[in-house]
């Protein structure tokens, strides 16, 4: 979800019921944290210190990423989460993400040496493996759990699967059922259905959601509605209107002019191909693309609300 889950993003899941927000995942070869894009993904501008800062980290050798994980520390860091989840060409072809599934006693390594390294909770984001023919999430599972992590998420398919296919959930209860550290799954879950399905298959403490929120924001604080009632509410065009513009508004906040018009596109497409009640913004998209001004990219916004 790099790229995606910026602060404005995560303030909109968490008006939303989103119980705790990750950051982008962040290089750890701190070095290239004074690039303008890992600047915008270390800034946290909508957080006003009422939720945890984790942040999460991703790298190859364990030297860089206890060095980041100390830098996530100065920049006041509650949690750091190490990914070894990411399936990205980009980073697996350095031997970070989920290609460090491959490698047993990397990950112990760096598991273990970044726990030691910071006072502060360390929690893994992994796969099922890197491929069909190992699936070793159990034992990253206990490498994990021995090298002192404090909460483990698992996406519920291999590397070499990315996100095609189904996510597959049996890996994740077996581990949960043998796993002294809280255990969360991840991986398709978009709608409170499949929330309670997931947590009831594989027993898990939470669940992570990514990609399902895309234009759904509404969606945790439905999850909660349907664990706790049965049923949920959908959101009237009203309340989808005023929440697509603030979120618009804090984009052009967090980025500004010129990066913020382009990087909102994607958001107003989301929303527009995620709720049957905002279809009618699709034909409108191609123009909406070619906007260059966020004072005008809003104004058309709402004139397709509200005109």
């Amino acid at each position: 979800m790099a790229g995606v889950t910026d602060a404005p993003f995560r303030y909109i899941a968490r008006k939303y019921g989103a119980t705790h927000t990750i950051s982008e995942m962040i290089t750890s070869q701190i070095n290239l944290w004074g690039t303008d894009k890992t600047k915008h993904r270390l800034k946290d501008d909508f957080n006003n210190g009422d939720a945890l800062n984790i942040m999460q980290i991703v790298g190859a050798s364990s030297d860089v990423v206890v060095d980041a994980a100390r830098k996530c520390v100065e920049y006041g860091a509650d949690i750091v989460e190490v990914n070894m989840g990411c399936p990205a060409k980009k980073v697996c072809n350095v031997l970070a993400g989920s290609a460090l599934l491959k490698n047993e006693f990397l990950v112990a390594e760096i598991l273990t040496n970044v726990v030691k390294s910071v006072e502060i909770p360390v929690f893994l984001k992994t796969r099922l493996g890197f491929d069909k023919n190992q699936q070793n999430i159990l034992n990253v599972a206990k490498i994990a759990e021995d090298s002192g992590i404090q909460s483990l998420t698992i996406h519920g398919r291999t590397r070499c699967e990315l996100y095609n296919g189904e996510a597959s959930y049996d890996l994740i209860a077996k581990v949960k059922s043998q796993a002294k550290i809280p255990v969360f799954a991840n991986g398709d879950i978009n709608t409170p259905e499949k929330a309670k399905y997931v947590l009831d298959f594989t027993q898990a403490d939470g669940l992570y959601i990514g990609r399902g929120a895309l234009g759904r924001p509404w969606v945790f604080s439905q999850i909660a509605q349907y664990l706790a009632t049965g049923d949920y509410t959908t959101p009237t065009v009203e309340v989808m209107a005023g929440t697509v513009l603030e979120h618009l508004s804090y984009i052009y906040l967090h980025y500004g002019d010129q990066m913020g018009v382009r990087l909102a596109r994607k958001h107003i497409k989301w929303y527009a191909q995620s709720n049957v009640a905002l279809n009618f913004m699709q034909q409108h998209l191609p123009f909406v693309n070619q906007i260059e001004s966020s004072k005008e990219q809003y104004q058309k916004i709402a004139e397709l609300f509200y005109n």
